[in-house]
Formats: structure tokens, sequence, C-alpha cells
């Protein structure tokens, strides 16, 4: 498994300047709970999982397989 940032420059300085507005929170979450901090519960879990290759909610960190 590996971890990687979105190719586009342009969504990660995006979702940068959101993180750090709303504190380490998922700009693209409206609750400030800790399962929305990023890196979020929702791509924990699915970094957890051996099948699911992807992108997170918000797209600034693609899953990839080995």
């Amino acid at each position: 498994m590996g971890i990687r940032l979105n190719e586009d420059k342009e969504i990660v300085a995006t979702i940068r300047e959101g993180l750090k507005a709303k504190g380490g929170y998922c700009p693209c979450r409206l609750q400030r709970i800790e399962d929305n901090k990023c890196i979020c519960k929702e791509f924990r879990e699915q970094m957890a999982d051996p099948n699911f290759e992807g992108y997170c909610h918000c797209r600034l960190y693609y899953k990839f397989k080995d």
C-alpha cells in the first residue's frame, strides 16, 4: 500500500488552504469532530482495506496498491 498527494497541484493547494482555515478539519465536511480531522476516519478505514484503491473524500490523498 502507498499513499500520495493528488497530482493536481491546484487541488492540493486549495485543500491545504481549507485545512488551515478549519484548524486541520476536512474542508469538505461540515462538522468539526475528531472523525473529520485530516487524515479523516473514512480514509483511514479505506487505507486499512487491502482492496481499496482511490482518492480520499476531499481528493487530497490517493491510496494505491504496490
